[in-house]
């Protein structure tokens, strides 16, 4: 039930950030949000992200690189509040060692994305963008993706936005907190607040890095470290693991799975009156 509302919470934050863009429904934005699960289910690299990309460009006759920009956002938001759930778990219950080291790790990378994201934003202001953008006039195609992509970071700059998404995502990450601690009472395991945060967060943290078809071994291993810092046994850190890694993989695999047989893979082709020349709203590129 708390991987669920998760997910739920994650399409209501998506459809947030697409709403400058397009209005997406709720139903529709879940649908594709899980597709994309699926697909980073079976494919590493979590090429998923690129699939529902497509999957929604596709579907609501959006430039992909402008989706790919609010997804981009997307995982900015998530890292950073990861991050800190992190820290402050980390400061709460006093652990150190690598568990710790691991979080500054994050929080630099958090930095790093949330730089580069600005600069993304920022950057036909920057100086000596002039030059860089005449030079780029000799690969057209290069410029009209960039200015695409460009529209979909550009979501980051409205405030209102932004902070919508900071609060559904820190709900999203309160749910999968609670699936954790649900998990350790089926195993006999009575975790904290503080200690299913850390879990929750560490185990995002190890995920998050672009690895083997689902996290497969990541997310049980991620786990176990953490479970061990915490004073869990190895073994009750595992089962904790495996249950909320198995759910997830069960929800998301299913749900991707229906989604994808009621949609389809390709958009249905709506026929054309008599003497159209075509479709005259943005073309997917």
């Amino acid at each position: 039930m708390f991987l669920v509302a998760d997910l739920v919470v994650r399409a209501a934050r998506w459809r947030v950030l697409l709403a400058p863009i397009r209005i997406v429904p709720l139903p529709a934005t879940l649908s594709y949000l899980l597709i994309g699960y699926l697909a980073n289910d079976v494919l590493p690299a979590r090429l998923g992200e690129l699939v529902r990309t497509h999957y929604m460009g596709d579907r609501q006759g959006l430039s992909r690189a402008t989706v790919l920009g609010t997804v981009v956002v997307e995982r900015v938001v998530d890292i950073a509040v990861v991050v800190a759930i992190a820290a402050v778990a980390i400061l709460v219950l006093s652990v150190r060692g690598t568990v710790a080291s691991a979080v500054l790790v994050g929080l630099a990378i958090g930095v790093l994305l949330a730089v580069a994201l600005a600069i993304g934003i920022a950057a036909h202001r920057l100086p000596g963008a002039d030059r860089i953008a005449r030079a780029a006039e000799r690969w057209p195609q290069v410029v009209e993706v960039t200015s695409r992509l460009r529209a979909g970071l550009a979501v980051a700059g409205k405030p209102r936005t932004l902070a919508v998404a900071l609060v559904l995502t820190m709900v999203a990450w309160a749910a999968t907190l609670l699936g954790f601690a649900a998990a350790g009472q089926a195993v006999g395991i009575q975790l904290t607040i503080g200690q299913a945060s850390l879990l929750a967060s560490g185990v995002a943290l190890a995920s998050a890095i672009p690895a083997g078809p689902a996290s497969l071994g990541t997310f049980e291993l991620a786990a176990v470290r953490i479970g061990q810092a915490l004073g869990v046994a190895s073994a009750s850190a595992f089962a904790i693991g495996l249950l909320v890694h198995g759910a997830i993989l069960i929800i998301t695999s299913a749900g991707g799975v229906a989604a994808l047989v009621r949609l389809g893979w390709r958009r249905p082709v709506e026929p054309q009156p008599a003497g159209a020349t075509g479709a005259t709203s943005e073309i997917a590129d």
